[in-house]
């Protein structure tokens, strides 16, 4: 069974370093995003921040495309957590930016 992927659109004005090291710097807040959540794991591949959070014993992989004037983040929810996918959808949208801060 294939999980859900939940993308979210975040538009700044910070530039692409800026924004890179802000994302750097505010990427264990993303746990607060997906209730009992843990960033477990994070790296770069060029402007892409790779992570991995862990939440009620499910994996959720996130990709963050840094540009020059926005992020685009996908999250590969698990099947268990996909039912909630709308409410995460909207946590991140409203948590997501604050990285961005």
């Amino acid at each position: 069974m294939m999980g859900e992927p939940v993308t979210v659109t975040i538009a700044h004005k910070l530039g692409l370093a800026e924004a890179r090291s802000r994302i750097g710097n505010g990427v264990h807040t993303l746990g607060e995003s997906v209730p009992g959540a843990t960033v477990t794991d994070h790296h770069w591949e060029g402007d892409t921040m790779h992570c991995t959070l862990e939440a009620m014993g499910q994996r959720i992989g996130g990709k963050m495309h840094v540009r020059e004037d926005e992020v685009y983040a996908v999250f590969d929810l698990p099947p268990l957590l996909a039912l909630f996918a709308n409410k995460i959808k909207g946590k991140l949208q409203k948590e997501a930016p604050k990285m961005l801060e």
